[in-house]
């Protein structure tokens, strides 16, 4: 099992800025992703970032919507990964959820169905 718990969510300006933060505990895997995904009320849950490891490998992955302003990152000794975000906008507003998969492909690390467990989600509001 994992535990994923994120923080770092609240209300900013747009232009502003957050880092989410989302802290893992259990079981680590050899090969495996981490995905940060958001969904607004009335909207569906939609990929922002994440990245896969494969034999001492990261490849990271951005929404074209956040491509420039946030960046996924993790640190492994305190098995943690962050999101910072930069430049928020007002459509930025959602929840944020972690999430982690035990094994992901390329071409699934954007599909929700393919995570194993997620966290609880923090609330990023965005005003204009």
């Amino acid at each position: 099992q994992v535990q994923l718990v994120e923080s770092g969510g609240g209300l900013v300006q747009a232009g502003g800025s957050l880092r989410l933060s989302c802290a893992a505990s259990g079981r680590t895997f050899s090969s495996g992703g981490m995905g940060w995904f958001r969904q607004a009320p009335g909207k569906e849950r939609e990929f922002v970032a994440g990245f896969r490891w494969r034999g001492g490998n990261t490849y990271y992955y951005y929404a074209d919507s956040v491509k420039g302003r946030f960046t996924v990152s993790r640190d492994n000794a305190k098995n943690t990964v962050y999101l910072q975000m930069n430049g928020l906008k007002p459509e930025d507003t959602a929840g944020y959820y972690c999430a982690a998969a035990t094994y992901i492909d390329v071409g699934r690390i954007a599909t929700s169905g393919a995570y194993d467990y997620w966290g609880q989600g923090t609330q990023v509001t965005v005003s204009s």
